[in-house]
């Protein structure tokens, strides 16, 4: 199996899903070059803790589809962004002989299931999710809107509920990039961490980054907080950090976010945890999947300390399954051996072409290139909207 990943999040989720494959397969993890690839501090760290022999390497796209035709993998597994997933599969790595399984995914919580997510996997043979509700939500989709392959069960590769805790003196807040997005909400989040730290001077209050300030993620954040910890003046006792999500977890009294898939790391450890409901439970939140888990608290209860267990029922449900139940190893190796139709692509119409160029640049043309023609292009607007 070839794995490409293209942001630190996908490449974690691939280091972590190759590392659950039966004994005697071959892998191969790489990462494709684009504007979002992660840092080399970044990528260390998502695959500290895999099976992964030292980190991956950074190639363009072109080195990716002659990594496949020189080693002609059985299995492509696609970790990547929604538009990168497509134009691999629809163009890149297209017209491999013979052709591989493509096989791709979401790295975390895909509570509720979108159409978006169905619609630029829709040309790979099978979809990996990660809870009984995601294979019912996307199982609609599918049968709505036909195209794509198989839905495939696994449990989150990163959850390990045997490592268990041994309890710790720190309190770990995991950011996420999305949400919220607005700055004054972000600063509430970290003035009761602030709070909390002043009133239980033996807790150590760590704000757990994706990356660091200046450095690439998955997805864009407009408001920082290290930034904004440091433009508000710094008003108490906060520790930043990137890096691995499970040591800090190791060291854990309490975590808290208001949406990040590290909440079932969490869980699965043993941790304390509190998922933020202030700005609202919401698809738009990317917190909804925690209703009924007895998790949702405030900021209120953060500065006071009141962290709490996981609803047994919940966790049965949301991504804490039988390993039994996990089917998507098995679905592959069928499709290794096929016979097999392809999974049809819902993107392939010459109304979608335009939206594959722009992706396909993404991934073709340098990102420093990429970032001074967005300017370029920017400027240029301004300057014909100035003369009308």
């Amino acid at each position: 199996m070839l794995a490409v990943a293209d942001s630190d999040s996908y490449l974690k989720w691939a280091a972590c899903l190759l590392g659950d494959l039966p004994e005697g397969c071959v892998t191969e993890l790489v990462v494709v070059r684009t504007p979002i690839a992660p840092s080399p501090e970044q990528i260390a760290a998502a695959v500290s803790g895999t099976r992964a022999e030292g980190p991956p390497p950074v190639l363009s796209a072109r080195s990716v589809r002659r990594l496949a035709e020189r080693t002609r993998p059985d299995v492509i597994l696609v970790a990547c962004t929604g538009p990168v997933v497509d134009v691999l599969v629809a163009e890149v790595l297209d017209g491999l002989r013979p052709r591989p399984v493509f096989v791709s995914g979401l790295p975390g919580i895909s509570v509720p299931a979108t159409e978006k997510a169905w619609l630029f996997r829709s040309g790979c043979d099978l979809f990996v999710v990660h809870s009984e509700r995601e294979v019912a939500e996307f199982a609609g989709i599918a049968a709505r809107l036909g195209g794509g392959g198989e839905l495939g069960l696994a449990r989150l590769p990163f959850l390990r509920p045997e490592a268990g805790t041994g309890g710790g003196n720190r309190v770990v807040f995991a950011t996420q990039a999305k949400v919220p997005r607005q700055r004054e909400r972000r600063e509430r989040i970290l003035l009761s961490l602030a709070e909390l730290a002043a009133r239980r001077p033996d807790l150590d209050v760590v704000v757990k980054l994706r990356a660091l300030e200046g450095e690439r993620q998955t997805h864009n954040e407009r408001h920082h907080y290290q930034r904004l910890w440091r433009e508000t003046g710094e008003p108490g006792r906060l520790t930043f950090a990137a890096g691995s999500m499970r040591e800090q977890l190791e060291r854990a009294a309490g975590f808290v976010t208001v949406s990040s898939t590290a909440a079932l790391e969490a869980i699965a450890m043993g941790v304390p945890s509190l998922v933020l409901r202030d700005f609202g439970v919401s698809a738009e939140m990317i917190n909804l999947v925690f209703e009924g888990s007895d998790l949702l608290g405030t900021l209120e209860e953060l500065a006071r300390g009141d962290f709490r267990t996981a609803s047994a029922a919940w966790c049965a449900a949301n991504y804490f399954h039988p390993a039994g139940r996990n089917d998507w190893t098995g679905l592959l190796a069928g499709l290794v051996a096929g016979p097999r139709v392809p999974a049809r692509s819902l993107l392939d119409g010459p109304e979608h072409a335009a939206a594959r160029r722009r992706a396909r640049l993404r991934v073709e043309v340098p990102p420093k290139m990429l970032r001074a023609g967005y300017r370029a292009k920017r400027r240029m607007r301004r300057y014909l909207k100035a003369l009308t």
